[in-house]
């Protein structure tokens, strides 16, 4: 089951993306949805609470047996963290403080990541306006896997551990893909991270440390909430490169499984991205759309057709205004 007679090669298109003509078109029609495009109020107070969940995590860890260490982290620390960079993921929208303060936003994702070990949200914002302006851009876009990684996780065996090891993917590739210079905002973030990490480890020992590291690689791995990596822009349907999930789940996730509509409408927080659908229907529900993150990874894993390689790939212009 799965071989090499899957897909060889990303699926090339020459046309935009779609989200471009769909946002000016609904805009026309709906200009209540520019309404939505507003901070949410209540993400800071949620995020606070995820970051002080795993302080107190990290403190009733400190005696666990490693056993019992690893299972906390995999069903609780991984659900919290995979859930922080998923607020950061809404932050680097600037839907903390709105877009008139993008200190603020770039700081508190700084505080959102400290639960994760290691730094990340820097990072994260300077390539993911690139996922967007870029989607599917070939060079570009590096939420896109490399060649690399289409022609070597073809099997169902490999496509596993490709998943497991979903984290260490998404921070190398960059790297490999589209080098970009090193920010300001990058070395604070690591040394803010740094510091909070050296006082987890002076206050409570290594145990906390290795619970949210663990947290994080098992959280981001293979895990029912990374369903939605898969699940947002790999072709199940040819023609279709981003899809929506519509299930439970998203009330863990700030939304992010309404994906159509964040592509759409970038600058409307999680919280009212239900709301662009409840507007506008008849652009959304006749779209193919997930019911089910655990599915999307079974399916990944055992369809021929399925792996690295479907994705949607284009060659963009590189815009003048580069961020």
């Amino acid at each position: 089951m799965g071989n090499r007679a899957g897909r060889s090669d990303f699926e090339w298109v020459y046309t935009d993306q779609p989200h471009t003509q769909r946002r000016k078109e609904m805009l026309a029609k709906y200009p209540a949805i520019k309404d939505l495009m507003r901070p949410d109020p209540q993400l800071k107070w949620t995020v606070t609470g995820l970051v002080l969940a795993q302080l107190l995590a990290c403190w009733l860890v400190r005696g666990l047996a490693w056993r019992w260490l690893f299972f906390w982290a995999y069903a609780f620390g991984g659900c919290v963290n995979h859930s922080l960079t998923l607020a950061i993921h809404d932050i680097s929208h600037n839907t903390a403080f709105g877009t008139g303060q993008p200190a603020r936003n770039r700081w508190f994702a700084i505080f959102a990541n400290l639960p994760m070990g290691v730094p990340y949200a820097a990072s994260f914002k300077k390539y993911h306006v690139d996922h967007h302006r870029y989607l599917g851009g070939d060079g570009l876009d590096v939420d896109v896997p490399t060649r690399l990684e289409g022609w070597l996780f073809c099997t169902p065996a490999r496509k596993l551990l490709w998943l497991a090891l979903q984290p260490f993917f998404y921070s190398l590739r960059p790297l490999c893909v589209h080098p970009k210079a090193v920010t300001r905002m990058e070395v604070l973030n690591t040394l803010v991270q740094l510091l909070f990490d050296a006082a987890i480890l002076a206050l409570w020992g290594v145990k906390p440390v290795a619970y949210l590291l663990a947290s994080s690689l098992l959280g981001l791995g293979l895990h029912p909430i990374s369903g939605h990596f898969v699940a947002e822009h790999y072709m199940f349907l040819k023609g279709h490169e981003t899809y929506s999930y519509y299930g439970p789940l998203n009330r863990i996730t700030f939304n992010v499984g309404y994906h159509v509509e964040h592509h759409d409408f970038p600058s409307i927080p999680g919280c009212n991205l239900p709301l662009v659908r409840k507007i506008a229907p008849e652009y959304y529900d006749h779209l193919p759309q997930h019911h089910s993150w655990v599915k999307v990874l079974w399916d990944f894993v055992f369809e021929d057709s399925l792996g690295p390689y479907a994705r949607v790939k284009r060659v963009c212009k590189l815009a003048e205004d580069r961020l």
